[in-house]
Protein backbone atom coordinates (compact mmCIF):
# COMPACT_ATOMS: atom_id res chain seq x y z
CA UNK A 1 0.00 0.00 0.00
CA UNK A 2 3.10 2.51 1.38
CA UNK A 3 4.54 2.36 -2.90
CA UNK A 4 0.40 2.19 -3.69
CA UNK A 5 -0.37 5.63 -2.42
CA UNK A 6 3.33 7.27 -3.35
CA UNK A 7 2.40 6.57 -7.10
CA UNK A 8 -0.91 7.58 -7.37
CA UNK A 9 0.54 10.60 -4.88
CA UNK A 10 3.31 11.04 -7.26
CA UNK A 11 1.00 11.35 -10.58
CA UNK A 12 -1.13 13.62 -9.39
CA UNK A 13 1.52 16.27 -7.94
CA UNK A 14 1.42 19.49 -10.36
CA UNK A 15 5.07 20.65 -9.99
CA UNK A 16 6.27 24.42 -9.92
CA UNK A 17 2.22 25.50 -8.91
CA UNK A 18 3.20 27.51 -6.47
CA UNK A 19 1.36 25.85 -3.76
CA UNK A 20 3.04 24.95 -0.66
CA UNK A 21 3.96 21.18 -1.10
CA UNK A 22 1.96 20.23 1.79
CA UNK A 23 -1.02 21.92 0.79
CA UNK A 24 -0.65 19.87 -2.38
CA UNK A 25 -0.31 16.87 -0.78
CA UNK A 26 -3.33 17.25 1.12
CA UNK A 27 -5.19 17.96 -1.98
CA UNK A 28 -3.97 14.60 -3.94
CA UNK A 29 -4.62 12.89 -0.84
CA UNK A 30 -7.84 14.05 -0.45
CA UNK A 31 -9.53 13.88 -4.26
CA UNK A 32 -7.81 10.54 -4.15
CA UNK A 33 -10.38 9.36 -1.02
CA UNK A 34 -13.18 10.86 -2.79
CA UNK A 35 -12.90 9.38 -6.07
CA UNK A 36 -12.49 5.89 -4.32
CA UNK A 37 -8.84 5.10 -5.39
CA UNK A 38 -8.30 5.24 -1.71
CA UNK A 39 -11.20 3.03 -0.05
CA UNK A 40 -12.76 3.41 3.36
CA UNK A 41 -10.98 1.78 6.00
CA UNK A 42 -7.54 1.72 3.75
CA UNK A 43 -4.38 1.95 5.93
CA UNK A 44 -2.16 5.39 4.74
CA UNK A 45 1.31 4.75 4.34
CA UNK A 46 3.24 5.55 7.83
CA UNK A 47 4.18 9.48 7.45
CA UNK A 48 8.50 8.40 7.87
CA UNK A 49 7.62 5.84 4.70
CA UNK A 50 6.08 8.09 2.81
CA UNK A 51 7.89 11.07 3.18
CA UNK A 52 10.90 8.85 2.17
CA UNK A 53 8.99 7.58 -0.92
CA UNK A 54 7.87 11.13 -2.23
CA UNK A 55 11.54 12.52 -1.42
CA UNK A 56 9.88 15.04 0.45
CA UNK A 57 10.25 15.73 4.47
CA UNK A 58 8.22 13.82 7.06
CA UNK A 59 6.83 17.72 8.53
CA UNK A 60 5.34 17.68 4.84
CA UNK A 61 3.47 14.79 5.51
CA UNK A 62 2.66 15.60 8.45
CA UNK A 63 0.88 18.65 8.03
CA UNK A 64 -0.94 17.31 5.54
CA UNK A 65 -2.62 13.91 7.54
CA UNK A 66 -3.51 16.64 10.16
CA UNK A 67 -5.41 18.33 8.51
CA UNK A 68 -7.04 15.28 6.55
CA UNK A 69 -8.12 14.46 10.23
CA UNK A 70 -9.10 17.23 10.92
CA UNK A 71 -11.57 17.67 7.72
CA UNK A 72 -12.59 13.74 8.68
CA UNK A 73 -11.60 12.11 6.12
CA UNK A 74 -8.77 9.95 7.83
CA UNK A 75 -8.79 8.73 11.66
CA UNK A 76 -5.61 7.67 13.52
CA UNK A 77 -5.19 5.21 15.79
CA UNK A 78 -2.99 5.35 18.09
CA UNK A 79 0.01 2.47 17.68
CA UNK A 80 -2.15 1.33 14.49
CA UNK A 81 -1.81 3.88 11.98
CA UNK A 82 -3.69 6.38 9.85
CA UNK A 83 -6.87 4.75 8.33
CA UNK A 84 -9.29 6.59 5.81
CA UNK A 85 -12.74 7.33 7.17
CA UNK A 86 -15.54 5.38 6.32
CA UNK A 87 -17.65 8.13 5.18
CA UNK A 88 -16.08 11.49 3.72
CA UNK A 89 -17.54 14.62 5.11
CA UNK A 90 -21.27 15.69 3.32
CA UNK A 91 -20.30 18.86 2.13
CA UNK A 92 -17.38 17.07 -0.32
CA UNK A 93 -19.06 14.12 -1.71
CA UNK A 94 -21.06 15.61 -4.51
CA UNK A 95 -17.80 17.29 -5.60
CA UNK A 96 -16.08 13.81 -5.22
CA UNK A 97 -18.94 12.00 -7.31
CA UNK A 98 -18.54 14.94 -9.80
CA UNK A 99 -14.91 14.36 -10.12
CA UNK A 100 -15.38 10.74 -10.07
CA UNK A 101 -17.87 10.26 -12.83
CA UNK A 102 -16.50 10.36 -16.75
CA UNK A 103 -17.31 13.51 -19.16
CA UNK A 104 -20.88 12.32 -20.83
CA UNK A 105 -20.14 12.18 -24.77
CA UNK A 106 -22.45 11.89 -27.35
CA UNK A 107 -20.61 9.59 -29.73
CA UNK A 108 -22.01 5.53 -29.62
CA UNK A 109 -19.36 3.07 -29.21
CA UNK A 110 -18.49 1.87 -32.31
CA UNK A 111 -17.86 -2.24 -32.40
CA UNK A 112 -17.83 -4.49 -35.44
CA UNK A 113 -20.51 -6.04 -37.40
CA UNK A 114 -19.19 -9.30 -35.62
CA UNK A 115 -18.59 -8.33 -32.36
CA UNK A 116 -22.44 -6.26 -32.71
CA UNK A 117 -23.82 -9.97 -33.97
CA UNK A 118 -21.93 -11.94 -30.66
CA UNK A 119 -23.80 -9.79 -28.25
CA UNK A 120 -27.07 -9.52 -29.28
CA UNK A 121 -27.32 -13.79 -28.93
CA UNK A 122 -24.37 -13.99 -25.71
CA UNK A 123 -24.89 -17.84 -24.45
CA UNK A 124 -22.41 -17.92 -21.97
CA UNK A 125 -24.03 -18.11 -18.49
CA UNK A 126 -23.21 -15.86 -15.89
CA UNK A 127 -24.11 -18.91 -13.15
CA UNK A 128 -22.22 -21.86 -13.73
CA UNK A 129 -23.46 -23.89 -10.67
CA UNK A 130 -26.18 -25.30 -9.77
CA UNK A 131 -29.59 -27.66 -10.89
CA UNK A 132 -29.79 -28.15 -13.83
CA UNK A 133 -27.07 -26.32 -15.13
CA UNK A 134 -25.62 -29.05 -18.17
CA UNK A 135 -22.37 -29.00 -19.11
CA UNK A 136 -20.64 -28.59 -15.40
CA UNK A 137 -19.48 -32.22 -13.54
CA UNK A 138 -19.33 -32.23 -9.67
CA UNK A 139 -16.38 -30.14 -9.04
CA UNK A 140 -16.32 -30.73 -4.98
CA UNK A 141 -15.46 -34.51 -5.55
CA UNK A 142 -11.99 -33.43 -7.48
CA UNK A 143 -9.29 -34.90 -6.01
CA UNK A 144 -8.11 -31.65 -3.96
CA UNK A 145 -5.49 -33.04 -1.79
CA UNK A 146 -4.05 -35.22 -4.24
CA UNK A 147 -3.63 -32.21 -6.60
CA UNK A 148 -2.00 -29.76 -3.88
CA UNK A 149 0.09 -32.24 -2.70
CA UNK A 150 1.49 -32.67 -6.11
CA UNK A 151 1.41 -29.07 -6.79
CA UNK A 152 2.93 -27.99 -3.53
CA UNK A 153 5.68 -30.59 -4.20
CA UNK A 154 6.33 -29.10 -7.51
CA UNK A 155 6.70 -25.47 -6.06
CA UNK A 156 9.19 -25.57 -3.29
CA UNK A 157 11.74 -25.63 -6.14
CA UNK A 158 10.74 -24.63 -9.56
CA UNK A 159 12.68 -24.94 -12.35
CA UNK A 160 13.28 -21.96 -14.43
CA UNK A 161 11.65 -23.12 -17.10
CA UNK A 162 8.53 -23.89 -15.57
CA UNK A 163 7.99 -20.21 -14.74
CA UNK A 164 8.31 -19.15 -18.47
CA UNK A 165 6.84 -18.70 -21.64
CA UNK A 166 6.34 -22.15 -23.10
CA UNK A 167 6.95 -23.22 -26.44
CA UNK A 168 6.13 -26.64 -28.14
CA UNK A 169 2.20 -27.28 -27.60
CA UNK A 170 2.54 -28.26 -24.21
CA UNK A 171 4.62 -29.91 -21.33
CA UNK A 172 6.10 -32.91 -22.49
CA UNK A 173 5.21 -34.84 -19.58
CA UNK A 174 1.27 -33.81 -20.26
CA UNK A 175 1.04 -34.20 -24.12
CA UNK A 176 2.79 -38.37 -23.43
CA UNK A 177 0.13 -38.73 -20.14
CA UNK A 178 -2.89 -37.62 -22.74
CA UNK A 179 -1.45 -39.97 -25.21
CA UNK A 180 -1.23 -43.02 -23.44
CA UNK A 181 -4.23 -41.99 -21.67
CA UNK A 182 -6.21 -41.95 -25.16
CA UNK A 183 -4.33 -44.81 -27.26
CA UNK A 184 -6.02 -46.85 -23.82
CA UNK A 185 -9.50 -45.38 -23.36
CA UNK A 186 -10.45 -43.94 -26.69
CA UNK A 187 -8.80 -46.03 -29.30
CA UNK A 188 -7.21 -43.04 -30.35
CA UNK A 189 -4.11 -43.32 -32.55
CA UNK A 190 -1.44 -40.69 -31.34
CA UNK A 191 2.43 -40.14 -30.17
CA UNK A 192 2.71 -37.43 -27.85
CA UNK A 193 4.55 -35.15 -30.43
CA UNK A 194 0.91 -34.79 -32.50
CA UNK A 195 -0.88 -33.68 -28.92
CA UNK A 196 -0.94 -30.11 -28.76
CA UNK A 197 -1.89 -28.81 -25.28
CA UNK A 198 -4.76 -25.70 -25.38
CA UNK A 199 -6.77 -23.48 -22.91
CA UNK A 200 -9.70 -25.38 -23.45
CA UNK A 201 -11.95 -26.28 -26.82
CA UNK A 202 -12.85 -22.63 -27.30
CA UNK A 203 -8.95 -22.00 -28.35
CA UNK A 204 -8.32 -25.19 -30.40
CA UNK A 205 -11.49 -24.40 -32.04
CA UNK A 206 -9.95 -21.27 -32.65
CA UNK A 207 -6.72 -22.31 -33.95
CA UNK A 208 -8.20 -24.89 -36.44
CA UNK A 209 -10.62 -21.95 -38.21
CA UNK A 210 -6.96 -19.62 -37.81
CA UNK A 211 -4.82 -22.21 -39.47
CA UNK A 212 -7.05 -24.00 -42.31
CA UNK A 213 -10.06 -21.81 -43.00
CA UNK A 214 -9.76 -18.04 -44.88
CA UNK A 215 -12.86 -15.27 -44.79
CA UNK A 216 -15.88 -17.15 -46.32
CA UNK A 217 -14.70 -20.40 -46.46
CA UNK A 218 -17.30 -23.42 -46.01
CA UNK A 219 -17.43 -25.34 -42.84
CA UNK A 220 -20.01 -27.80 -41.91
CA UNK A 221 -21.17 -27.75 -38.52
CA UNK A 222 -24.18 -30.17 -36.71
CA UNK A 223 -27.71 -29.41 -36.49
CA UNK A 224 -28.43 -28.49 -33.74
CA UNK A 225 -24.80 -28.12 -32.42
CA UNK A 226 -23.09 -26.68 -29.14
CA UNK A 227 -23.04 -23.02 -29.37
CA UNK A 228 -19.34 -22.43 -28.71
CA UNK A 229 -18.75 -23.50 -32.26
CA UNK A 230 -21.12 -21.14 -33.68
CA UNK A 231 -19.45 -18.16 -31.28
CA UNK A 232 -16.09 -19.01 -32.66
CA UNK A 233 -16.98 -19.34 -36.26
CA UNK A 234 -19.06 -16.16 -36.25
CA UNK A 235 -15.98 -13.75 -35.24
CA UNK A 236 -13.50 -15.79 -37.69
CA UNK A 237 -16.58 -15.15 -40.85
CA UNK A 238 -16.40 -18.55 -41.42
CA UNK A 239 -19.19 -19.52 -43.93
CA UNK A 240 -21.42 -21.97 -42.02
CA UNK A 241 -23.53 -25.32 -43.48
CA UNK A 242 -25.91 -26.77 -41.82
CA UNK A 243 -24.49 -30.96 -41.02
CA UNK A 244 -28.24 -32.78 -40.29
CA UNK A 245 -27.90 -34.82 -37.23
CA UNK A 246 -31.75 -35.80 -37.88
CA UNK A 247 -31.90 -37.66 -41.45
CA UNK A 248 -35.62 -37.63 -41.05
CA UNK A 249 -36.00 -33.77 -41.11
CA UNK A 250 -33.24 -33.90 -44.69
CA UNK A 251 -35.29 -30.89 -46.44
CA UNK A 252 -33.94 -28.73 -49.32
CA UNK A 253 -30.64 -27.87 -47.91
CA UNK A 254 -29.20 -31.31 -47.67
CA UNK A 255 -28.79 -34.34 -50.02
CA UNK A 256 -30.07 -37.95 -49.21
CA UNK A 257 -27.58 -38.60 -47.01
CA UNK A 258 -28.06 -35.17 -44.85
CA UNK A 259 -24.66 -33.66 -45.91
CA UNK A 260 -25.54 -29.64 -47.07
CA UNK A 261 -26.48 -29.56 -50.52
CA UNK A 262 -24.63 -27.23 -52.99
CA UNK A 263 -21.84 -24.56 -52.21
CA UNK A 264 -18.28 -24.85 -51.64
CA UNK A 265 -16.62 -28.38 -50.37
CA UNK A 266 -15.99 -27.69 -46.74
CA UNK A 267 -12.59 -26.86 -45.26
CA UNK A 268 -13.67 -27.82 -41.73
CA UNK A 269 -16.51 -30.25 -40.26
CA UNK A 270 -16.98 -29.95 -36.83
CA UNK A 271 -18.97 -33.04 -35.38
CA UNK A 272 -19.60 -34.86 -31.90
CA UNK A 273 -19.83 -38.33 -33.44
CA UNK A 274 -19.53 -40.48 -29.77
CA UNK A 275 -21.94 -38.59 -28.25
CA UNK A 276 -23.75 -35.99 -30.02
CA UNK A 277 -23.98 -32.42 -28.56
CA UNK A 278 -27.08 -31.75 -27.62
CA UNK A 279 -28.83 -34.34 -28.39
CA UNK A 280 -27.15 -37.56 -27.72
CA UNK A 281 -26.93 -39.62 -30.62
CA UNK A 282 -24.72 -41.50 -31.79
CA UNK A 283 -23.00 -41.50 -35.37
CA UNK A 284 -23.21 -44.74 -36.57
CA UNK A 285 -20.07 -46.18 -38.14
CA UNK A 286 -21.19 -46.30 -42.17
CA UNK A 287 -22.04 -42.33 -41.64
CA UNK A 288 -18.29 -41.95 -40.29
CA UNK A 289 -16.76 -43.82 -42.69
CA UNK A 290 -18.92 -41.23 -45.11
CA UNK A 291 -17.74 -38.50 -43.85
CA UNK A 292 -13.82 -39.85 -43.48
CA UNK A 293 -13.88 -40.50 -47.54
CA UNK A 294 -15.82 -36.62 -48.05
CA UNK A 295 -13.00 -35.20 -46.16
CA UNK A 296 -10.08 -37.01 -48.32
CA UNK A 297 -11.89 -36.12 -51.60
CA UNK A 298 -12.31 -32.67 -50.77
CA UNK A 299 -9.40 -32.12 -49.14
CA UNK A 300 -10.95 -30.48 -45.95
CA UNK A 301 -10.53 -31.69 -41.87
CA UNK A 302 -13.09 -33.10 -39.28
CA UNK A 303 -12.85 -31.80 -36.14
CA UNK A 304 -13.73 -34.36 -33.63
CA UNK A 305 -15.11 -33.13 -30.32
CA UNK A 306 -14.86 -36.00 -27.71
CA UNK A 307 -16.00 -33.93 -25.15
CA UNK A 308 -17.72 -36.26 -22.15
CA UNK A 309 -17.36 -39.46 -24.07
CA UNK A 310 -15.58 -41.14 -20.46
CA UNK A 311 -19.23 -40.89 -19.24
CA UNK A 312 -21.07 -44.00 -20.56
CA UNK A 313 -22.63 -45.51 -18.06
CA UNK A 314 -24.53 -48.80 -20.16
CA UNK A 315 -23.08 -50.56 -23.25
CA UNK A 316 -19.91 -50.53 -24.65
CA UNK A 317 -18.09 -47.54 -24.89
CA UNK A 318 -17.53 -46.16 -28.58
CA UNK A 319 -14.49 -45.42 -29.44
CA UNK A 320 -13.15 -41.68 -31.33
CA UNK A 321 -13.40 -41.27 -35.11
CA UNK A 322 -9.78 -40.39 -35.41
CA UNK A 323 -8.66 -44.01 -34.71
CA UNK A 324 -11.14 -45.77 -37.66
CA UNK A 325 -7.86 -45.63 -39.85
CA UNK A 326 -4.64 -44.26 -40.04
CA UNK A 327 -3.31 -40.85 -40.29
CA UNK A 328 -7.13 -40.09 -40.69
CA UNK A 329 -7.97 -36.45 -41.74
CA UNK A 330 -9.64 -36.14 -38.38
CA UNK A 331 -7.98 -33.21 -35.26
CA UNK A 332 -9.42 -34.67 -32.37
CA UNK A 333 -9.84 -32.01 -29.77
CA UNK A 334 -11.21 -33.06 -25.86
CA UNK A 335 -10.59 -31.10 -22.36
CA UNK A 336 -10.66 -31.70 -18.80
CA UNK A 337 -13.44 -29.95 -18.09
CA UNK A 338 -15.75 -32.37 -17.69
CA UNK A 339 -13.37 -34.65 -16.17
CA UNK A 340 -11.85 -32.62 -13.43
CA UNK A 341 -13.28 -29.01 -13.30
CA UNK A 342 -13.97 -26.26 -15.79
CA UNK A 343 -11.76 -23.64 -14.31
CA UNK A 344 -8.85 -25.68 -14.57
CA UNK A 345 -8.75 -24.70 -18.58
CA UNK A 346 -6.71 -27.62 -20.12
CA UNK A 347 -7.34 -28.78 -23.26
CA UNK A 348 -5.83 -31.21 -25.89
CA UNK A 349 -6.00 -31.47 -29.65
CA UNK A 350 -4.12 -34.50 -31.62
CA UNK A 351 -2.96 -33.31 -34.84
CA UNK A 352 -2.47 -35.08 -38.04
CA UNK A 353 1.38 -35.40 -37.93
CA UNK A 354 0.97 -32.77 -41.71
CA UNK A 355 -0.67 -30.12 -39.11
CA UNK A 356 1.37 -30.78 -36.23
CA UNK A 357 4.39 -28.75 -36.71
CA UNK A 358 2.78 -25.35 -38.10
CA UNK A 359 0.02 -25.28 -35.15
CA UNK A 360 2.59 -25.88 -32.62
CA UNK A 361 4.39 -22.93 -34.15
CA UNK A 362 1.20 -20.91 -34.52
CA UNK A 363 0.30 -21.91 -30.82
CA UNK A 364 2.85 -20.50 -29.33
CA UNK A 365 2.85 -17.47 -31.31
CA UNK A 366 -0.86 -16.30 -31.05
CA UNK A 367 -1.38 -17.51 -27.42
CA UNK A 368 1.46 -17.54 -25.68
CA UNK A 369 1.78 -20.51 -23.66
CA UNK A 370 2.19 -21.11 -19.86
CA UNK A 371 0.91 -22.65 -16.59
CA UNK A 372 3.68 -25.34 -16.74
CA UNK A 373 3.68 -26.27 -13.31
CA UNK A 374 -0.30 -27.12 -13.62
CA UNK A 375 0.21 -28.98 -16.81
CA UNK A 376 3.29 -31.16 -15.18
CA UNK A 377 1.00 -31.94 -11.57
CA UNK A 378 -1.46 -32.92 -14.29
CA UNK A 379 0.69 -35.55 -15.89
CA UNK A 380 1.29 -36.82 -12.43
CA UNK A 381 -2.50 -36.72 -11.27
CA UNK A 382 -2.93 -39.35 -15.08
CA UNK A 383 0.14 -41.30 -14.36
CA UNK A 384 -0.27 -41.88 -10.53
CA UNK A 385 -3.75 -43.26 -11.65
CA UNK A 386 -5.46 -40.93 -9.78
CA UNK A 387 -7.05 -39.63 -12.87
CA UNK A 388 -8.53 -42.94 -14.36
CA UNK A 389 -9.60 -43.26 -10.49
CA UNK A 390 -11.66 -39.83 -10.64
CA UNK A 391 -13.17 -41.08 -13.65
CA UNK A 392 -14.36 -44.24 -12.36
CA UNK A 393 -15.59 -43.08 -9.12
CA UNK A 394 -17.77 -40.14 -11.06
CA UNK A 395 -19.10 -42.41 -13.50
CA UNK A 396 -20.75 -44.35 -10.97
CA UNK A 397 -22.21 -41.33 -9.25
CA UNK A 398 -23.16 -39.59 -12.12
CA UNK A 399 -25.10 -42.91 -13.26
CA UNK A 400 -26.95 -42.99 -10.08
CA UNK A 401 -28.02 -38.99 -10.48
CA UNK A 402 -28.86 -39.70 -14.32
CA UNK A 403 -31.61 -42.39 -13.17
CA UNK A 404 -32.79 -40.49 -10.54
CA UNK A 405 -33.45 -37.68 -12.84
CA UNK A 406 -35.26 -40.11 -15.19
CA UNK A 407 -37.36 -41.38 -12.72
CA UNK A 408 -38.59 -37.83 -11.79
CA UNK A 409 -39.36 -37.25 -15.88
CA UNK A 410 -41.04 -40.63 -16.25
CA UNK A 411 -43.23 -40.64 -13.03
CA UNK A 412 -44.12 -36.80 -13.14
CA UNK A 413 -44.59 -36.12 -17.28
CA UNK A 414 -44.07 -39.42 -18.83
CA UNK A 415 -41.36 -41.68 -20.92
CA UNK A 416 -42.31 -39.87 -24.07
CA UNK A 417 -40.81 -36.55 -22.60
CA UNK A 418 -37.35 -38.04 -22.68
CA UNK A 419 -35.81 -37.59 -25.92
CA UNK A 420 -35.44 -41.13 -27.99
CA UNK A 421 -32.17 -39.97 -29.78
CA UNK A 422 -30.66 -39.80 -26.33
CA UNK A 423 -27.73 -42.53 -25.61
CA UNK A 424 -27.06 -43.80 -21.92
CA UNK A 425 -24.12 -41.40 -21.07
CA UNK A 426 -22.74 -38.36 -20.79
CA UNK A 427 -23.67 -35.21 -18.31
CA UNK A 428 -27.15 -34.01 -19.23
CA UNK A 429 -30.15 -35.04 -20.41
CA UNK A 430 -32.86 -33.31 -23.06
CA UNK A 431 -36.10 -32.93 -21.54
CA UNK A 432 -38.62 -33.10 -24.73
CA UNK A 433 -41.28 -30.18 -24.90
CA UNK A 434 -44.23 -29.78 -27.24
CA UNK A 435 -43.34 -27.69 -30.48
CA UNK A 436 -44.58 -24.32 -30.60
CA UNK A 437 -44.07 -23.72 -26.78
CA UNK A 438 -40.96 -21.12 -25.93
CA UNK A 439 -38.51 -22.94 -24.38
CA UNK A 440 -36.81 -19.51 -23.80
CA UNK A 441 -39.26 -18.01 -21.98
CA UNK A 442 -39.57 -21.34 -19.72
CA UNK A 443 -35.85 -21.69 -19.11
CA UNK A 444 -35.71 -17.95 -17.84
CA UNK A 445 -39.03 -18.93 -15.88
CA UNK A 446 -36.90 -21.67 -14.28
CA UNK A 447 -33.94 -20.06 -13.28
CA UNK A 448 -36.16 -17.06 -11.78
CA UNK A 449 -36.78 -20.16 -9.01
CA UNK A 450 -33.34 -20.85 -9.16
CA UNK A 451 -33.36 -23.53 -11.27
CA UNK A 452 -30.94 -23.23 -14.67
CA UNK A 453 -31.07 -24.94 -17.66
CA UNK A 454 -31.03 -24.08 -21.36
CA UNK A 455 -33.27 -24.04 -24.10
CA UNK A 456 -33.16 -26.19 -27.08
CA UNK A 457 -34.08 -24.18 -29.77
CA UNK A 458 -31.09 -22.03 -28.63
CA UNK A 459 -28.70 -24.94 -30.73
CA UNK A 460 -30.26 -24.36 -33.38
CA UNK A 461 -29.60 -22.27 -36.61
CA UNK A 462 -32.67 -22.47 -38.39
CA UNK A 463 -36.15 -22.24 -38.07
CA UNK A 464 -38.45 -24.46 -37.02
CA UNK A 465 -36.24 -25.68 -34.47
CA UNK A 466 -37.20 -28.56 -31.80
CA UNK A 467 -38.01 -27.36 -28.71
CA UNK A 468 -36.93 -28.86 -24.85
CA UNK A 469 -34.78 -28.08 -22.64
CA UNK A 470 -30.98 -29.17 -21.52
CA UNK A 471 -31.42 -31.08 -17.72
CA UNK A 472 -28.01 -31.26 -16.38
CA UNK A 473 -27.67 -33.37 -13.54
CA UNK A 474 -23.87 -34.06 -12.92
CA UNK A 475 -23.33 -30.89 -10.63
CA UNK A 476 -27.06 -31.57 -8.07
CA UNK A 477 -26.78 -33.44 -5.07
CA UNK A 478 -29.36 -36.58 -4.92
CA UNK A 479 -30.93 -34.52 -2.10
CA UNK A 480 -31.40 -31.82 -4.51
CA UNK A 481 -32.47 -33.27 -7.71
CA UNK A 482 -36.05 -33.73 -6.46
CA UNK A 483 -36.86 -30.41 -5.02
CA UNK A 484 -35.30 -28.83 -8.29
CA UNK A 485 -37.26 -30.86 -10.61
CA UNK A 486 -40.62 -29.70 -8.71
CA UNK A 487 -39.81 -26.25 -9.12
CA UNK A 488 -39.39 -26.55 -12.80
CA UNK A 489 -42.46 -29.31 -12.90
CA UNK A 490 -44.19 -26.00 -11.48
CA UNK A 491 -42.67 -23.73 -14.71
CA UNK A 492 -43.93 -26.34 -16.87
CA UNK A 493 -47.36 -26.52 -16.11
CA UNK A 494 -47.52 -22.49 -15.86
CA UNK A 495 -46.69 -23.02 -19.63
CA UNK A 496 -49.66 -25.38 -19.85
CA UNK A 497 -47.51 -28.50 -20.14
CA UNK A 498 -47.00 -32.14 -18.25
CA UNK A 499 -51.12 -32.96 -18.80
CA UNK A 500 -51.80 -35.80 -20.51
CA UNK A 501 -51.86 -35.17 -24.88
CA UNK A 502 -49.12 -32.28 -23.67
CA UNK A 503 -46.52 -33.96 -26.18
CA UNK A 504 -49.66 -34.57 -29.22
CA UNK A 505 -47.90 -31.87 -31.23
CA UNK A 506 -44.62 -32.88 -31.92
CA UNK A 507 -43.71 -33.46 -35.48
CA UNK A 508 -43.54 -37.35 -36.07
CA UNK A 509 -40.85 -39.75 -34.18
CA UNK A 510 -37.56 -38.99 -34.06
CA UNK A 511 -35.32 -41.30 -36.25
CA UNK A 512 -32.82 -42.74 -33.50
CA UNK A 513 -29.36 -44.37 -34.03
CA UNK A 514 -29.75 -48.48 -34.66
CA UNK A 515 -29.19 -50.00 -31.06
CA UNK A 516 -26.17 -51.69 -32.45
CA UNK A 517 -24.11 -49.06 -32.87
CA UNK A 518 -25.22 -47.30 -29.22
Amino acid sequence: MQSICADLVLQRLAPDTGTALNRQLYECLREAILDGSLPPSSALPASRDLARELTMSRNTVLHAYAQLQAEGYVHSRVGSGTFVAETAPDSFLSAGRAMAEPAATSAPVRLSKRAQALLANASAAPVQWGAFMPGVPDVTQFPHRTFSRILTRLWRAPAPELLTYAHGGGHPALRAAIAEHLRVARSVRCEPDQILVTEGVHQAIDLSLRMLVDPRDTVWVEEPGYWGFHKVLQMDAARVRPLQVEPADDGPACNATGWPRGGKAPRLIFVTPSHQYPLGAVMSLARRRELLDHARASGGWIVEDDYDSEFRFAGRPIPAMQGLEADSPVIYIGTFSKTLFPGLRVGYMVLPRALAPAFRTAHADLYREGHAITQLALAELITEGHYAAHIRRMRVLYARRRALLVGLITEHLGSEFLHPQASNAGLHLVLRLPDGCDDVAIAAAAQAQGVLTRPLSAYYRRAGARRGLLLGYACVQEAHIAPAFERLLHCLRAAGIGSVGALSTVRGPFRTTPAAVR
